[in-house]
């Protein structure tokens, strides 16, 4: 799915609580990964860490992938 800004990406995020900070990954980029300490922090850092990775793909002459992971919530009976 495309952002409202120009030539942007928009990638599925996972965010995960953690033993006393939080973690994030992008499954349509593995290796991609940040932390932090809140998760405005953590949102903060994988933002950037998506965008060096991508850069990083471009510079190697890698194919970008374009964003196919989707993320839904399952509500189940306890």
């Amino acid at each position: 799915m495309k952002s409202k800004r120009a030539n942007s990406l928009r990638y599925a995020v996972v965010i995960e609580k953690a033993d006393g900070n939080f973690s994030a990954y992008v499954p349509d980029l593995p290796g991609c990964v940040a932390t932090g300490r809140t998760q405005p922090l953590v949102r903060k850092r994988i933002t950037e860490a998506i965008e060096l990775h991508l850069q990083g793909m471009k510079e190697d002459g890698q194919a970008v992938p374009k964003p196919s992971a989707t993320a839904v919530y399952v509500e189940t009976a306890t």
